[in-house]
């Protein structure tokens, strides 16, 4: 949690401007799926005009302030930076495909190299092999599903409940090595936390570091806020709830009842509901005077959707004290213990924070990912920053993301099915593995994402197989 109070010098923003990227296409994302199980599932059907995965998720929308910080933190060309934004949504598709093959033996993707082209799927059973590599992926063999992984995580959060966690602050499934890391400052603490969840040794790893989390206390994405004229945080992403406008942000920045002013000192809105610890969630309801948008700050950069970026992926962060600052996704559904308690379900990257980038927008391409949470280090030194995902914000609070209005399937495209009923539902929040009904066929989500017009299931086979 990185809060920054008054006293503190204000940030400098990015770089503003528009630019837009070339999207990749894939053949992954419009390929029927095939199960070790059973030889073929049933194919969506086939389209010449059907999008891209980087065409469903618009990576062409992706910003020269964005990108230079792609360019800068990452060390990449611009060729580089764009190819890499196309590859990770076309692998996000891959990957939600083979997760629903393989079911309970999936143990987790990843991408990797200078521009994510090469895609790893492990599973826990060697006959999977042929049916990973059919689609284009790295196939490897381990010992443990991410399901169990993530089943022994949840043990230690519970034990961390009750058990001293300060010295073992930050829990996450490494996919890469297929292990439960305690991450630690004194590894007898760890070891202390693992015997009182009673997690199997085989399945853990514990990494000795000095590294000590704190939150990042201190309408358009990025932008600072003031809360009860003692200390500042960044505005996540401009939502609205039916009518009313607002934002979603971190929850350690404010509880409910507490009033907010906008970076120009005018009076701006009440925070509705806070949760933090246990998750970093919030969300502000602002008054007339304020307008969301589908932009984050220091760059023409528009929020498309919500989709989650896989593991390895590139992410940039806008914060009010450190601007554009980019890094990579490192884990998934990461628990770390801050001195106020345990935050469980964030994600952990390379990206740097400091004092006052709290609450502040995590983007990848043009998808929305989360809001600042808290990390160690500086934009100085270096170091890591953990981030609320957006979608549970949204689920929770009965929340829509401000996004552009047009998607790949707009009302008018040629081919358009006009009103063909089932139960997908524009708004909703939907996780992996969600089925939903739309014009007589059943479809299956892919990634995370919140629903919206123009990317109904027909029309984004990044984020829906039929089945």
């Amino acid at each position: 949690m990185l809060q920054r109070h008054l006293s503190a010098a204000c940030a400098a923003a990015a770089a503003a401007g528009a630019l837009l990227v070339a999207g990749l296409s894939g053949s992954a994302s419009a390929q029927p799926s095939t199960s070790p199980a059973s030889p073929a599932a049933p194919a969506s059907p086939a389209s010449p005009a059907a999008p891209s995965a980087a065409e469903s998720l618009r990576t062409a929308a992706a910003p020269p302030g964005l990108l230079a910080a792609l360019q800068r933190d990452l060390g990449l060309n611009g060729r580089q930076a764009q190819r890499r934004l196309a590859n990770e949504a076309e692998a996000g598709a891959t990957a939600g495909r083979l997760r629903a093959a393989l079911g309970a033996d999936f143990a987790g993707a990843w991408v990797r190299g200078a521009e994510s082209d090469t895609l790893t799927v492990a599973t826990t059973d060697p006959a999977d092999v042929p049916a990973i590599r059919a689609r284009g992926a790295d196939a490897v063999v381990v010992d443990h599903s991410l399901a169990a992984l993530d089943a022994a995580r949840a043990r230690v959060d519970r034990a961390a409940a009750h058990h001293d966690a300060v010295d073992a602050p930050v829990r996450y499934v490494d996919v890469r090595t297929n292990t439960l890391v305690v991450q630690a400052i004194r590894p007898d603490a760890a070891r202390s936390l693992l015997a009182a969840a009673g997690v199997d040794a085989s399945l853990t790893r514990i990494v000795k570091s000095a590294e000590r989390p704190r939150p990042l206390y201190d309408l358009r994405g990025g932008d600072a806020y003031y809360i009860g004229n003692s200390s500042r945080c960044s505005i996540g992403f401009p939502v609205t709830r039916g009518t009313q406008q607002g934002f979603a942000t971190a929850g350690h920045c404010g509880r409910a009842g507490s009033s907010t002013t906008g970076s120009n000192r005018v009076a701006q809105g009440t925070f509705q509901a806070s949760v933090f610890p246990g998750s970093d969630m919030a969300w502000v309801a602002t008054n007339a005077n304020w307008t969301a948008t589908p932009y984050v700050t220091g760059s023409s950069v528009q929020v498309a959707g919500s989709a989650q970026a896989p593991v390895g992926s590139s992410v940039c962060r806008s914060g009010s004290t450190t601007g554009w600052h980019c890094g990579t996704v490192q884990q998934l559904n990461t628990s770390v213990t801050y001195q106020e308690g345990t935050v469980s379900g964030v994600t952990r990257t390379s990206v740097c924070a400091e004092p006052g980038d709290s609450g502040g927008s995590f983007i990848s391409g043009s998808q929305a990912q989360g809001v600042t949470s808290g990390g160690s280090g500086n934009c100085t030194s270096g170091g890591t920053t953990f981030f609320q995902p957006i979608n549970p914000i949204l689920q929770s609070y009965g929340l829509t993301l401000k996004t552009t209005t047009t998607g790949p399937g707009d009302p008018g495209d040629p081919g358009d099915p006009g009103e063909p009923g089932g139960t997908w539902s524009a708004g909703t929040v939907y996780q992996a593995g969600d089925t939903v009904t739309y014009g007589g066929a059943g479809y299956r989500c892919l990634q995370s994402h919140q629903a919206q017009p123009g990317w109904e299931p027909p029309n984004t086979p990044a984020l829906w197989q039929r089945v």
